[in-house]
């Protein structure tokens, strides 16, 4: 039996991250025991080792054969622990291991390559400025959904060929599905399921609509004309690239908006110094990625007996890749680690690549380079045009255990003339 560690955090419960993410409980894991069993409650999986540090978790990412995605999945959904629910989910790309994996990613990549964004880059800027101008003569506005919601389902709905009517019943969908941890939703996994099957029923109708009017270089257009192994994709395999993908695109932008956003009120010195120089507001995405990344975990499965910093990991142990900690390690970010600052860029031109909000290895967020080019377009547009903001009262953040999302922020601001 494997000796758990003497720090124990909860760090599954959901709300161990609610108000805040556990930095102190991460500093303390990195420091006394980077590599460490923690207790886990059944019905967040079970007992598992802790990853904090990079070293570790680059390890483990870059290593597919030995710690798997599939066979208990990256990221179980609550109460989808029978059978058939896992079956499902292993279908999805980001519970595949390779080779599946490399195959069906080939598929949709070249509508997230960097000319692809690129070529985005006007429209995103046009509906960014009527974000914006729409909040910006009233001086207060609810942030989550009239700002940081609205850009992220704009242009993965364009890229899917969603008329606009859909886009918000879309929304709706996928805020059920990643709302399952927060009692305040009152979310069964039967509504889950049901979300699912709706959104898969919104995937049939748009690859039916495409099929009767092709346009290129569309997602849609990726997924309906990629070949895995000499055969297209089938509707089952089309639905389910279009529920992670859009899923995915939706929630984790607009987290980081409003963290983000949260961020640069909590520390005026830093949103004046955009203000005053806007060319840092690259640098500023990237310490918002890196201080508060949209998602906290994703987990692994050992294939075999294998070490790991020291510790001896067992096939078919449990191992949570934990990204706020290797985010906040002093070691590769400074004594300064646990401060945010829009600055660190200047002083850390690779930070880009020194944090691990995207993820490393064959799992590598395909959609990083539209992500930043969304984060840096809407901050270009928040920060001169929504001054003096501040919060009219605490967020209301979503009680989840992955995504430290802010599901309601109203704040004040100085309005437009």
């Amino acid at each position: 039996m494997t000796e758990k560690c003497p720090f124990q955090f909860d760090l599954m419960n959901p709300m161990t991250h609610n108000e805040r993410l556990p930095f102190e409980a991460f500093a303390t894991l990195r420091q006394q025991c980077p590599v460490s069993y923690q207790t886990g409650a059944p019905q967040y999986g079970g007992d598992f080792w802790a990853i904090t540090k990079r070293a570790d978790l680059d390890y483990i990412s870059k290593n597919p054969d030995k710690f798997s995605s599939s066979a208990n999945l990256a990221h179980p959904q609550p109460g989808g622990n029978d059978p058939e629910s896992l079956e499902i989910m292993r279908q999805l790309i980001i519970n595949m291991d390779p080779p599946n994996h490399v195959k069906y990613r080939r598929v949709v990549r070249n509508a997230f390559t960097g000319k692809a964004v690129d070529a985005l880059e006007p429209l995103m800027r046009e509906f960014a400025k009527d974000i914006i101008d729409n909040v910006a003569s009233r001086g207060e506005c609810e942030f989550v959904s009239e700002v940081s919601a609205e850009m992220p389902l704009f242009i993965i709905c364009a890229l899917m060929e969603m008329p606009a009517h859909k886009r918000q019943t879309f929304a709706s969908l996928v805020d059920v599905m990643i709302g399952m941890d927060d009692p305040e939703l009152d979310v069964t996994p039967e509504d889950g399921q049901l979300a699912a099957a709706q959104i898969f029923e919104i995937a049939m109708e748009l690859a039916a609509s495409h099929k009767a009017d092709p346009k290129g270089g569309t997602v849609i257009d990726a997924l309906l004309n990629g070949i895995v192994e000499g055969e297209s994709l089938d509707e089952f395999e089309f639905c389910t690239f279009f529920l992670i993908l859009i899923a995915g695109a939706v929630e984790t932008t607009r987290t980081a908006t409003s963290q983000g956003m949260r961020l640069l009120m909590a520390h005026p010195e830093q949103h004046q110094m955009l203000i005053d120089d806007p060319s840092l507001i690259p640098d500023a995405v990237e310490e918002i990625l890196r201080f508060y990344p949209p998602f906290i975990h994703m987990q692994r499965t050992a294939t075999e007996d294998i070490t790991v910093g020291g510790m001896d990991i067992k096939e078919g142990d449990l191992l949570k890749l934990f990204y706020p900690s290797v985010n906040h390690d002093p070691e590769l970010f400074g004594d300064d680690a646990e401060a945010f600052d829009v600055t660190r860029g200047q002083r850390m031109p690779d930070l880009k690549n020194q944090h691990r909000t995207f993820g490393v290895g064959q799992h590598f967020c395909i959609g990083s380079h539209l992500a930043r080019r969304e984060l840096c377009i809407m901050f270009e547009e928040i920060v001169p045009r929504l001054r003096n903001p501040q919060l009219v009262a605490n967020p209301h953040n979503l009680v989840s255990n992955f995504i430290p999302g802010i599901k309601r922020m109203d704040i004040t601001f100085d309005a437009a003339r």
